[in-house]
């Protein structure tokens, strides 16, 4: 009998235990750190010397998934020649238009910019802007195009926060794109 009691005391103790520590506490656990929707990504390209500008763009009305992008330009460069490039994000889904590139300077220690021409002889990126714990953003640098040649250039958008150190490896993309390069 006394073995008995002190089961059903285990049990109920137990029990109790277990509701108590699977409280629920009614709060919604919501991410704080969402990546942007971007809609459109601007890249400008000043050639040195003459200033003329050049931008190519990509825009997908809806972000990445559902219908295809309905404009995704190949970029053209002029072979061994230097330009400075910018880059623009905005989000063209909301009314007004959201500026992505604003809110990329202002949280600039989470985010960072990289870009992978393939074959690498292609093109040569020096980035032009540093966080405050100077590490490169990348919406301003040099671009120095290379022999002539076709291949891909690579445009992502890391979000790396509170993981920011230099390397495109921590974080997720915002944007991801892989736009033709041409260089003639």
């Amino acid at each position: 009998m006394k073995l008995n009691r002190k089961l059903t005391y285990c049990a109920v103790l137990g029990l109790a235990a277990l509701f108590t520590q699977c409280k629920d506490s009614g709060k919604e656990v919501t991410p704080d750190d969402e990546n942007e929707l971007i809609t459109s990504v601007t890249l400008n390209f000043k050639e040195a010397g003459s200033g003329t500008v050049t931008s190519f763009s990509y825009k997908d009305a809806d972000g990445d998934g559902g219908n295809a992008p309905t404009k995704f330009d190949t970029v053209r460069l002029k072979a061994n020649t230097e330009y400075t490039l910018t880059v623009g994000f905005l989000d063209e889904s909301k009314s007004p238009v959201s500026d992505i590139t604003g809110e990329i300077e202002e949280e600039a220690d989470e985010h960072l910019i990289v870009f992978t021409p393939s074959p690498a002889s292609l093109l040569t990126y020096t980035y032009g802007d540093k966080d405050n714990n100077n590490f490169p953003i990348g919406l301003t640098g040099t671009a120095k195009a290379g022999a002539a040649g076709d291949g891909k250039l690579k445009i992502q958008l890391r979000h790396q926060p509170g993981n920011k150190n230099g390397t495109p490896a921590p974080g997720s993309d915002d944007v991801n794109l892989d736009f033709q390069l041409s260089v003639k």
